[in-house]
């Protein structure tokens, strides 16, 4: 059974497709780009800022399906720059607790509203 997750402490998806899906014990969450929950609008700012705001918002949909960073098995980060990656990496670790998910780092030529960062992720319950 899919039960579909959503929250208003992250931005409404801008698109045909939910928040994040659950099925069993794995939640699967869309993509997030660094858009303020509040407005709709593109946060603004170094790559930094954009990476703590997409962070929050996955936080928002992980919590609201009842699941936290530590449950976090998988996460896919696309960046429009690649030189971006250490400044990203230093955001990123502050949210994700040891042992860190698998994860994958592509470059991309563009984002959804012209975001320089996306993060998606998959997580799971224990048994």
């Amino acid at each position: 059974m899919r039960t579909a997750i959503t929250t208003k402490g992250a931005a409404a998806a801008i698109g045909p497709y939910s928040q994040a899906v659950r099925v069993g014990s794995l939640l699967f969450v869309s993509g997030q780009i660094p858009l303020d929950p509040s407005t709709g609008d593109l946060v603004e700012g170094d790559i930094g800022l954009q990476t703590h705001q997409v962070m929050k918002n996955l936080e928002a949909i992980l919590d609201a399906a009842g699941y936290t960073f530590s449950d976090v098995v998988r996460t896919s980060i696309f960046l429009i720059d690649l030189e971006d990656f250490s400044t990203v990496n230093e955001v990123y670790a502050t949210y994700l607790p040891s042992p860190a998910p698998s994860r994958s780092t592509v470059q991309v030529s563009g984002l959804p509203k012209g975001a320089h960062i996306e993060i998606d992720l998959v997580a799971a319950l224990p048994d």
